[in-house]
């Protein structure tokens, strides 16, 4: 089960469960892989709904390779995500909530 006072969030990929974290290293890296602004624009985005399925692919790379995964963007490219792209929407949007707030918070 994931843990959400650790920040983080589980995701079926390929029928085997994954649980994503936004760790210091994989925000770093998410940073680097935006293609546009911060990671502060990366939050507005998601909270005004105008993200985009890069913004999603990146936060899911970011947040797996924070859980030990050791994989690329490329081997999601075609990767059966349970739940198809709304679930991989609101489980990045969940991780990013999470990195950023106590889980009480998050109601």
């Amino acid at each position: 089960m994931a843990n959400p006072w650790e920040g983080e969030v589980a995701l079926v990929i390929g029928g085997e469960r994954y649980v994503m974290r936004l760790t210091l290293g994989a925000l770093a890296e998410l940073e680097t892989a935006l293609s546009q602004g911060s990671l502060v624009d990366l939050v507005a985005r998601f909270e005004e709904g105008a993200f985009s399925t890069r913004d999603v692919l990146a936060l899911i790379v970011a947040g797996l390779r924070g859980g030990g995964w050791r994989g690329s963007t490329s081997d999601l490219l075609s990767a059966e995500i349970e739940g198809g792209p709304l679930a991989a929407a609101r489980a990045a949007a969940e991780l990013l909530a999470r990195a950023f707030s106590l889980p009480e918070a998050q109601g």
